[in-house]
């Protein structure tokens, strides 16, 4: 194999690479501010999505740069009618 084919094969995997560990990292994020969420609402509490869909727009911005998928928006019911179900 031409090494310069190589060296570009394993260039390209070493920027999918990096592009997926930033969509976990963004990925924890939301999910972290979804359990608190979750949380005020099971306890009664008033229940912001702000701070979610704020990584939601992170994640949605990086998916357009590389091969990560999208998340969707989220609403206080949302939050409410999935606290009700768990």
């Amino acid at each position: 194999m031409n090494m310069n084919v190589h060296e570009a094969i394993t260039a390209h995997t070493s920027k999918q690479h990096a592009h997926l560990q930033r969509f976990l990292e963004l990925e924890e994020a939301r999910e972290l501010a979804i359990d608190r969420a979750l949380a005020d609402a099971r306890e009664g509490r008033p229940v912001q999505v702000e701070a979610i869909n704020g990584w939601t727009d992170l994640i949605n911005e990086h998916a357009n740069h590389g091969i990560s998928p999208t998340r969707v928006h989220v609403t206080e019911q949302m939050i409410r009618e999935f606290a009700l179900r768990r």
